[in-house]
Formats: C-alpha cells, structure tokens, sequence
C-alpha cells in the first residue's frame, strides 16, 4: 500500500496563537463531481477546486494534525492533503473508503466500505489492514467509545448498529434500529444513531444494543448528528426533508427547526464566530447559518457536496472528529 506525497507536510500549530494566524479554509468535498472545493472562509469564494478518482465523501484528521484525509470510496483512495494551505498531497490505495475515523487512543483508523460491505480495521501508525468484518450489508457511519474499545457501525442495507470489539477483534452486538440508519454519536454514555428512513434518531444502550428510545427530529430523513463545541447544542441534518434540527442535549427535545428547502442538508461544522457552515447536497450549495437569526448565506460548490472541513477547527485542543464539531 503505498502513499505518493508531494511537497512536506504542514506542521502541526505549537500554541493557539499561531493557528489563529492561519488562512481560515473551508474544505468541501462533493461527492458527484469527484473534486473538492476549498473556500476562503473571509471572502466566501472558492480559491481552489482539487480533482479526485470518483467520489470523496468523508474526512479524518491525522492524530498530528499534518494531514488530512479524504475517503474516496468508488475510486478506492484516501486522498491526503494540507489542512493547513488545502493543497493535495497525494493519495493512497484502500478498499471503498465511505466513513472513516481514528480510534480515539490513535490506535486504530476504522473504515466503513459502503459498496463492498465490509468495515476494516488498520494501525493507526502505518494505515496496514489489521481486521476486516462481513458484519451487514452497505456499511454507513462510525463512532467510537471515549476509551476505544468498541466502534459502533450503522447498516444501511440491514437497519441494523453493529458494535466491534477492538481489543479482541470481536463482534459484540447487532441491534435492530430502523430502516437505513446513517449517523454514529457516543454522548454521555449512550449511542444515538440517525434512522434516514423514518423520522428519529435512535437512543442506543452502548452495551447491550438495547434500544432505549425512539428521539422525533421534527424532519424526514435524519441524516447525521453533530454536537457543537460547547456541548451546548446537538444538530441533526434531516437530508430527506430538507432542513437542520436543534436539539437540547440535556433532554434531546427539539429547540428549533431550520428549513432548507428541500436542499439536501447533509454534514456541517462550526465556525469560530458561531456560524454552522451545511454541506446541500441537493443545490450545490454550501450554506452559512447564523443559528439565532436563521438567516444563511450560499456559497456555490460542486455538486452533491458531503463532508465538511473548516481548518478553523485545528485551534482547539483534544480530538478533531467529523461528529464532535
């Protein structure tokens, strides 16, 4: 498995007053034109457009902070590139990467393989194959429990969570959830999982696989779920009904709904000024919500674009996850 890099890698930012310092970009990968836009987050314009194989979807930060990658799942790559600059670095051969992540002790960098129904596991150090699982049909989303011992994958073919044992490389349940279940997040020792074909997120006991509870988003289609920085808010993307759902972490009542007009809401992330930056998969588009007001602005991207990186967010300290925003 060999990685062709061009140029150094960035460093990674030794004090937050240097990263503060950086170009603020924002990275979009748009799934339906194999390319990747990267946005000057000041002037709202797309400074570069990057190609891919086919189909770049989803993103994962190296634990260092020098690279970050790109799955590519239909053209079988990991494309890398400079979080830093948004300029690409290369890529590498792996089997379908859809959603990818690393294992919260770095140990690990978890693959889900939508099309070829697998989710394999690699060292996190060298990206070599260390276990593959056959464990349900079109592999989804990913999360992790906090101390690294279990992933919890969604099956979109099955409806099914399937949880693994990292430490034995075991199977530790299969829970029935819904209809095509997506998005994967660990928060305050439960599992919630967005169904896309009904209207929920599922509450999921991180140990038993038990479902606890059924969580109505006010949307069709919950897509994925994010948790803003100060813990503050959990947004779920209703991708199917078009719109963005606010809700009480505490409780997980819904707080606000937000319309999207049948754009496609697919991944955000947040800005340093509070704003949430919506990938619309349906128009294009890159939205820029000001969630007190409602008001967004668009940017034109590629199309279908997916995932969404803002460089912003390499200030903060700990983890960098697609989910923990």
């Amino acid at each position: 498995m060999g990685l062709a890099l061009a140029g150094a890698t960035a460093p990674l930012w030794p004090d937050l007053a240097q990263a503060d310092a950086m170009n603020p970009l924002a990275i979009i990968m748009n799934s339906g034109e194999a390319s990747v836009s990267v946005i000057d987050m000041t002037t709202r314009k797309v400074v570069r457009t990057v190609p891919t194989l086919r189909e770049p979807s989803h993103w994962a930060l190296s634990p260092d902070r020098s690279k970050l990658y790109i799955a590519d799942a239909s053209g079988n790559a990991l494309f890398v590139m400079d979080p830093v600059t948004g300029t690409g670095l290369g890529h590498m051969v792996m089997a379908d990467p859809y959603q990818i992540g690393y294992t919260p002790d770095k140990r690990y960098f978890v693959v889900n393989a939508l099309r070829l129904d697998f989710v394999d596991v690699y060292d996190g150090a060298t990206l070599k194959l260390v276990k593959r699982f056959k464990v349900g049909g079109m592999p989804s989303h990913l999360d992790f429990s906090p101390d690294s011992r279990w992933s919890f994958n969604s099956m979109q073919e099955p409806g099914t969570l399937v949880s693994l044992d990292l430490t034995t490389m075991t199977v530790r349940w299969k829970s029935h959830v819904g209809s095509t279940p997506a998005g994967v997040m660990w928060y305050k020792d439960h599992v919630y999982c967005c169904v896309m074909g009904e209207n929920y997120v599922a509450e999921v006991d991180p140990v038993s696989g038990k479902v606890l509870r059924k969580i109505p988003t006010g949307g069709i289609g919950p897509h994925n779920i994010f948790l803003t920085p100060d813990r503050q808010t959990i947004y779920v993307s209703n991708r199917v009904g078009g719109s963005l759902t606010a809700l009480d972490p505490a409780t997980m009542a819904i707080r606000r709904v937000y319309p999207f007009h049948a754009a496609g809401p697919d991944d955000i992330a947040v800005d340093p000024q509070g704003k949430l930056w919506v990938a619309l998969r349906f128009h294009e588009k890159v939205a820029v919500l000001e969630p007190v007001s409602g008001d967004y602005e668009t940017i034109d991207v590629g199309r279908s674009p997916h995932g969404i990186f803002l460089n912003t967010m390499m200030s903060r300290p700990g983890i960098v996850t697609a989910e923990k925003l």
